[in-house]
């Protein structure tokens, strides 16, 4: 049975819970390496009255002060810094090889900066650690989106899109995923700029997606297509994959659509990471009668365990 490297998110959240609650399904599909102290799981089960499911391995290798470690609900610099340990521990046990893939729980950024992490989020931390181009990828079976442009300024995108640029993404992203169906891929400028009356951006993409197919000797890219209509039912029945320039564009649908189900996947790395596709909920955790969806979970755990099936690595 694979192993599957699990870092716990931010503790004042709700992932410590949904770790809780979620192991004896996971069980079932692989074996997971909580990357935690069993302190922190025994407060965490005892604030929320859940019992320890037998068998839940905690790896937490990392030295930290765990008093009073857990303060509900609250952006806090020690919550910041251990569950960067906790990522990062995932992190080296998947490069090793002794894990499969990486399961991410939620972080609050907030937290990160106030513990004095230069990075934005998970994606942005492994670019950096792994000096590679991250691709940030959303959704469920029913609905990918690829983001382009993902944690940064709207004001900063438009100088970003250039012919070359989209188009290497393009290849990347479709390497990564062993894309064989068609994929839209979304204009920037309203109405894709009407041939140059607001931007010309949209041109350059257009032409990045017959370059970027040209270089995979397929025809999986089509666009640019309007960003507002890009999304509509029957456009939906046409195409799975989607990629966006702009993390808000592309992301807006989808979570209107499938917020529950919806997981984060980096692509065009050395290891496969998945993650929840919600965040923190400060406001519901550590609430007895909360009721908190595991299903954006389980979510992530499957398609690691599908992706590196059909990989061939587990």
């Amino acid at each position: 049975m694979p192993k599957i490297a699990i870092s716990i998110g931010d503790v004042n959240g709700i992932g410590l819970e949904i770790a809780l609650r979620a192991h004896h399904h996971i069980v079932q599909w692989c074996e997971p390496l909580y990357c935690t102290h069993r302190e922190v799981l025994e407060s965490a089960s005892a604030l929320l009255g859940y019992p320890i499911p037998l068998g839940m391995q905690c790896v937490g290798d990392f030295d930290y002060d765990l008093q009073n470690l857990i303060t509900p609900g609250l952006v806090s610099s020690r919550s910041g810094v251990y569950s960067y340990q906790s990522f990062i521990q995932g992190v080296n046990l998947t490069k090793s090889g002794e894990c499969a893939a990486l399961v991410t729980l939620p972080i609050h950024k907030k937290a990160w900066q106030k513990a004095g992490i230069s990075y934005i989020g998970h994606t942005d931390a492994l670019s950096s650690y792994f000096q590679a181009q991250s691709i940030m990828m959303l959704g469920c079976e029913s609905l990918f989106v690829a983001l382009f442009t993902d944690h940064i300024a709207l004001s900063e995108v438009s100088r970003l899109v250039s012919k070359e640029g989209v188009r290497e993404f393009l290849v990347r992203f479709a390497k990564a995923i062993s894309l064989n169906e068609p994929c839209c891929v979304l204009g920037l400028n309203p109405h894709c700029g009407d041939e140059g009356i607001m931007g010309n951006e949209d041109r350059d993409i257009s032409f990045a997606v017959q370059e970027a197919n040209m270089q995979l000797h397929k025809e999986v890219f089509f666009g640019a297509y309007p960003p507002d209509s890009a999304f509509s039912p029957f456009n939906r029945q046409k195409y799975r994959y989607f990629v966006s320039m702009y993390h808000d564009v592309g992301l807006a649908p989808l979570k209107a659509l499938y917020f529950e189900e919806s997981i984060n996947v980096s692509l065009n790395l050395p290891i496969l990471r998945t993650s929840v596709d919600h965040g923190v909920a400060y406001d519901r955790a550590y609430k007895k009668g909360s009721s908190i969806s595991l299903q954006s979970y389980f979510n992530a755990v499957q398609y690691a365990l599908n992706y590196n099936f059909a990989q061939g690595a587990v």
